[in-house]
């Protein structure tokens, strides 16, 4: 029963009770006995409806205003590692699908959201090496050019260890692609979040190689993936273990990188002063890390926001952090709280201040949930 339905009940069982007969002058006592009775019910009446009213604006917990999945039914029985981008046309999203993560079929799936639905996915990129050989691909990255392409990272190759990246651009807001191509030997691309466009042109991106251990480094581009520097690797693979970071901005050009990481049982960062080109050492973040992925998108406020896994085991919960420097964080958002994988979240936030955030959901579909972040405190 709301608030408001509770409220009527209780007026009219206040206008429903006896009042005992009287007689004469006897009357006007109870004359006033009744109006005072009247106008003591019209006040709890208007004070309900007062306070129904302040229910219904308020913001739901967490500021959660859309929870949905992207597809009910699709030709694969397995997703993983959704990304998403805000397009000229609208939202669109990708993910990796196949029989399950590392089989040959697995591809890259796509959807647009057109009139507040999702369309049905489609494949867009594949690991078809020749008529005998597919190898499957993985962790697709959108991101959209101001003014310019949509672009669509992915990796193709039998493992981590082995994979490399590749690169498609559209467009017309993903309803058709370039033809693939491959990124230089040593570059493998954005490998899980998405890259930022810092003032001076040049796109940054968090990378990660499984190849010598777990380690870090950064990459850019000043010509949107034709030519490609990097720094050196950022950790040993040895004594420390991260991969997949997120880029958040800070004032005056300062960055920091949030990662995931095998070992410590916490979020690993590190903090760039001269635009991504040297690093600070990683170091432990006062957040833990079961060993799963995470994302960040540095908000329109300069507030910075999280989505990560809170338990040092498992992937669940999934949960939203909020800060205003980076270092201490708050909880926003439990976006799932009950047995289950939900896992690889990719945040960003829209031109109308929204922030959107998909995930894998139990490995069957991807979830996307809209939020505002005007609920955070």
């Amino acid at each position: 029963m709301t608030p408001r339905s509770a409220d009527r009940t209780s007026t009219t069982l206040r206008f429903a009770l006896p009042v005992p007969r009287s007689t004469g002058f006897g009357r006007l006592p109870l004359l006033v006995c009744r109006l005072a009775l009247l106008v003591f019910s019209l006040a709890v009446a208007v004070t309900g409806l007062v306070r129904a009213g302040e229910v219904a604006q308020s913001a739901p917990a967490g500021g959660v205003l859309k929870s949905e999945f992207i597809y009910e039914t699709a030709p694969f029985p397995q997703c993983h590692a959704s990304t998403l981008a805000e397009t000229p046309t609208g939202l669109v999203a990708a993910w990796f699908g196949g029989t399950r993560e590392k089989h040959p079929d697995v591809g890259i799936w796509f959807a647009r959201h057109l009139q507040g639905q999702w369309t049905a996915p489609v494949e867009v990129a594949n690991g078809v090496q020749d008529g005998t050989l597919r190898h499957p691909c993985w962790n697709p990255v959108l991101f959209q050019v101001p003014d310019g392409p949509l672009l669509l990272f992915y990796k193709v190759g039998p493992s981590p260890s082995t994979w490399w990246g590749m690169l498609i651009r559209s467009s017309d807001g993903g309803q058709t692609w370039s033809a693939p191509e491959k990124l230089p030997d040593d570059i493998a691309g954005p490998i899980k979040n998405k890259p930022i466009l810092l003032a001076d042109g040049r796109l940054l991106a968090g990378s990660s190689t499984e190849d010598q251990g777990w380690r870090v480094h950064m990459e850019w581009t000043s010509d949107l993936g034709k030519t490609w520097q990097r720094t050196a690797v950022l950790n040993d693979g040895q004594t420390v273990h991260a991969i997949q970071p997120t880029i958040l901005q800070h004032p005056r050009g300062k960055l920091q990188i949030l990662c995931r990481s095998r070992g410590t049982g916490k979020v690993l960062q590190a903090w760039s002063e001269d635009g991504g080109k040297s690093w600070s050492e990683l170091a432990d973040l006062d957040l833990p890390n079961p060993n799963s992925g995470i994302d960040g998108v540095t908000l329109g406020d300069g507030r910075h926001a999280l989505v990560y896994n809170h338990t040092p085991r498992g992937r669940s919960p999934l949960n939203v952090a909020v800060s205003a420097d980076g270092r201490q964080w708050n909880m926003a958002a439990v976006l799932e709280d009950t047995p289950g994988e939900y896992s690889y979240p990719a945040i960003i936030q829209t031109a109308d201040g929204l922030v959107h955030v998909t995930y894998t959901w139990k490995r069957q579909k991807v979830k996307h949930v809209v939020l505002d972040p005007a609920a955070w405190k």
